[in-house]
């Protein structure tokens, strides 16, 4: 028996990277994947094909999980699609780096509104049919930078930091209707986002911080949240999970 058999996902930003990853271990284990892209259809297209290649449905949606109207039309989309929602991985992001004298208005709310603001808007849809269900798992990417802080990423930091303190809160308003929240908190992953830090000539101080001396693998992370997805942490909610190679 598969651990996530005749489930259905809903993942944010899964084209690429960590999210991308836990769609493909989410369908080798039986779930039914919709996911959310905002820029490639042609790598969303891609992902639709491997992911139904495990037997499962598979759909992307061109959505903004920033922007509250959209989550709304995303969330009936996916229910009258899949015809239920068991499963929700925020996990859409971005990042815009700079010392704090630097960071204009406009980047720390583009950083917020993506990171933080999409956590609430889809999480608020899903919560309704799986409070009907009494059963769910969300699943909210954090970061360690939002434990640890980092120079140069306030408002990283500030809206993963946020993610934490929100999924805390809904973990204790939904216990009792049997729906789980918990958060990862990777620390640096070999992804897009990552890859300037690997290149660069600098690069082997990351590695100084990090006890295990290596970046993590995308695949890693969805190992954990494949763990917090399914019924393995059926007595699990309200935690942050540092999937960081020591860092934390």
């Amino acid at each position: 028996m598969k651990l996530l058999e005749n489930k259905t996902a809903l993942i944010t930003g899964a084209s690429r990277g960590i999210g991308e990853a836990i769609a493909l271990k989410f369908a080798e284990q039986g779930a039914n994947i919709a996911f959310t892209y905002w820029s490639s259809e042609e790598r969303a297209k891609a992902l639709e094909e491997k992911l139904k290649a495990f037997g499962v449905q598979a759909k992307g949606y061109k959505s903004d999980a920033g922007d509250y109207a959209a989550s709304e039309i995303l969330a009936a989309d996916v229910l009258k699609d899949f015809g239920g929602i068991d499963i929700c991985v925020n996990n859409a992001g971005i990042s815009k780096d700079n010392l704090l004298l630097r960071v204009t208005p406009e980047q720390w709310d583009d950083v917020i509104h993506a990171n933080l603001k999409s956590v609430y808007n889809l999480t608020r849809q899903v919560i309704k049919p799986m409070m009907k269900a009494r059963a769910g798992s969300i699943i909210n990417l954090s970061s360690v930078v939002g434990v640890k802080g980092n120079p140069g990423q306030s408002a990283y930091a500030a809206s993963k930091a946020g993610i934490i303190g929100f999924t805390k809160s809904i973990a204790q308003e939904l216990g009792s209707r049997n729906v789980r929240v918990n958060a990862i908190a990777p620390g640096f992953v070999e992804t897009d986002m990552t890859s300037y830090l690997n290149d660069s000539e600098g690069g082997g101080k990351w590695f100084e911080k990090i006890p295990m001396q290596r970046f993590g693998k995308p695949e890693e992370i969805a190992n954990v949240a494949l763990f917090l997805a399914s019924d393995l942490s059926s007595y699990v909610t309200g935690q942050v999970i540092s999937t960081c190679g020591g860092m934390n």
